[in-house]
């Protein structure tokens, strides 16, 4: 695990390095003032001369000048490190996510990716930086304090062989007794960032029902739970601080009392003031060595769960895998199913899709219709290598699709999900994301075709309308509309609408699949819809039910001998719906 992330370091070893190197320096010159000061205490008790004194306190001056300098410039070193490092993981967590499959991002839930990529981030970043500055310094100020301790007092060193130990214990059981509570907390987050999210996302669901009330209780409910483990742990963590007082204090008590005495019963011959004054600021400096030492095991211990939960991220294998000399050019936009089976999970006992066999020509355009959970949905995703199939094949352009490059495919294949998402920024760069080279032009024309100019052209910044996040200060006909733009812009072999004009009115929807069929004939169109007004034109009709076809033909091919499109086409004209 440490190796995984130590290779998130790259550039900044060098910061990493010097940092060790300078709190090492500080360690060293820190243990030293104390021996030096000694020295001077001793040197004005036997009346040296004030130059002796003058010299003495201008090489202690310096020695805390160097001290100050070494300890900046690790701080400064320490940050830049660890600062970038964090931004490394971070980055090569979303690379690494970015990469899956929708099968490997279906075993993490998005409030477990953003927690892992901030909260468990942040307590890595925090133990990196201890380990490499106060987890260096710390040991260091521990042994110099002890050796020094032992050539200043001698026998009078003795205090801290009992009261290290006795720390050192205690330290050790608050730490352990605070670490259940410490890895509950991180999982809790995951439940906390969920609840925040699906809030915020379904806000107007939530006030459309009055559930206000509700969701603060349900909010209020993790954030206790997660404040009561802390607050467990923290006051756990809190004997920390007690039980260093004892000890400095009963160090304090034996180094002055038995000090004393040898100094009084010796007349400074075994131990001076100097030595006694040297022995209280290494008493002092070895304990609270030992108590940084007891925070950093804390921390470590606590980011320890934190660097799994990132390890889990970065080692997960992309179940979408490339080819080694991938097929990087896309003939037509011809598609075929051979033999499909299809599960989401290898753990699934039902497949989602079963025996599809489904030939299209290139430029046809393909309507599929059927209830909801029929799997329309998943047999086309499997077209770009969104998932995989579990049996037989699927081709574009008579090449399996797992010969061709992951890149070069999605660039052939257009996609407008049933989800419409917009991205915050101007009307512009969303549909720049079709293809960031396109023109004015071919931005204008996609537009057309979607039947998206005629809104835009209202708007008194155009083009250059601002987006909100999610496209909330859209309509959703709109919305629906600019994302069939994007997609176009694209220019496409294979344009696939999973229900991309459920918001649009029935004429628009017409002049769409109009401008299809006349502007971009040589374009595979696959049109997944609800309302047989959408398909009845396709060249080809494709029922579902229950992830298996139930038919295929044309729109009076399937009235005349399939009864579930014959029962949808009914109750929709009966109904009213396409009768304008």
């Amino acid at each position: 695990m440490l190796k995984r992330l130590a290779q998130s370091v790259r550039e900044y070893k060098l910061a990493t390095i010097l940092t060790l190197i300078f709190i090492t320096g500080e360690a060293i010159i820190e243990t030293a003032i104390p021996f030096k000061t000694a020295e001077l205490v001793n040197g004005i008790k036997n009346g040296v001369e004030m130059s002796h004194v003058l010299k003495t306190g201008g090489i202690l001056a310096l020695m805390a000048i160097l001290s100050l300098a070494c300890g900046a410039i690790a701080a400064y070193t320490c940050a830049k490190a660890s600062a970038g490092f964090a931004k490394n993981l971070r980055g090569d967590m979303m690379g690494k996510i970015q990469q899956y499959a929708f099968s490997n991002i279906d075993k993490f839930s998005s409030s477990s990716l953003v927690t892992r990529l901030t909260t468990d981030v942040g307590n890595v970043q925090m133990s990196f930086m201890m380990i490499i500055r106060t987890a260096i310094r710390s040991p260091l100020m521990l042994i110099f304090s002890v050796v020094m301790a032992y050539i200043m007092g001698g026998a009078l060193a003795t205090a801290f062989v009992v009261v290290i130990p006795i720390l050192a214990v205690g330290l050790y059981l608050v730490s352990q007794k605070a670490m259940p509570a410490f890895r509950r907390v991180f999982k809790k987050y995951d439940r906390l960032n969920e609840s925040i999210e699906e809030n915020v996302r379904a806000m107007r669901i939530v006030k459309g029902f009055s559930r206000e009330d509700y969701e603060k209780e349900k909010f209020k409910g993790a954030a206790d739970d997660i404040c009561n483990d802390f607050t467990k742990a923290e006051k756990i963590v809190a004997l920390n601080t007690p039980l260093m007082q004892l000890c400095m204090n009963i160090n304090m008590i034996f180094v002055l009392l038995i000090g004393s005495k040898m100094t009084i019963e010796s007349f400074g011959a075994d131990v001076d003031v100097g030595q006694m004054s040297a022995m209280l600021t290494y008493g002092m400096q070895i304990l609270m060595s030992l108590m940084m030492l007891s925070m950093i095991y804390v921390m470590i211990t606590m980011s320890t769960e934190s660097a799994k939960r990132i390890c889990e991220v970065l080692d997960e294998t992309s179940e979408m895998t490339e080819k080694e000399n991938p097929i990087r050019e896309i003939k037509d936009g011809s598609i075929d199913f051979s033999d499909v089976n299809f599960k989401y999970s290898k753990k699934a006992k039902k497949n989602a899709l079963s025996d599809i066999n489904i030939h299209i020509k290139s430029g046809m355009t393909v309507g599929i219709i059927g209830g909801t959970g029929s799997g329309k949905s998943s047999l086309v995703q499997l077209i770009p290598r969104l998932y995989d199939v579990t049996e037989g094949s699927v081709k574009v352009g008579g090449v399996d699709v797992r010969e061709y490059g992951i890149t070069e495919l999605r660039n052939s294949v257009a996609m407008v999900l049933q989800k419409n998402l917009l991205f915050s920024g101007t009307i512009k760069e969303n549909l720049l994301w079709g293809n960031e080279n396109a023109t004015d032009d071919e931005i204008k024309e996609a537009c057309r075709l979607a039947q998206a100019d005629e809104f835009i052209e209202t708007f008194p910044d155009k083009y250059e309308t601002k987006i909100e996040q999610g496209g909330t200060n859209v309509s959703g006909g709109q919305r629906q509309r600019l994302c069939i733009a994007r997609a176009l812009v694209k220019k496409p072999k294979i344009l696939i609408l999973d229900d991309s004009t459920s918001a649009v009115d029935t004429k628009t929807d017409a002049l769409i699949r109009q401008g299809f069929s006349e502007f971009i004939p040589e374009t595979t169109k696959i049109i997944i819809a609800q309302r047989v007004a959408s398909v009845m034109d396709a060249d080809m009709i494709v029922v579902m039910e229950n992830g298996k076809i139930s038919d295929i033909g044309n729109h009076e091919e399937l009235l005349s001998r399939s009864d579930i499109y014959k029962e949808i086409y009914e109750q929709q004209t009966n109904g009213g719906e396409d009768n304008e």
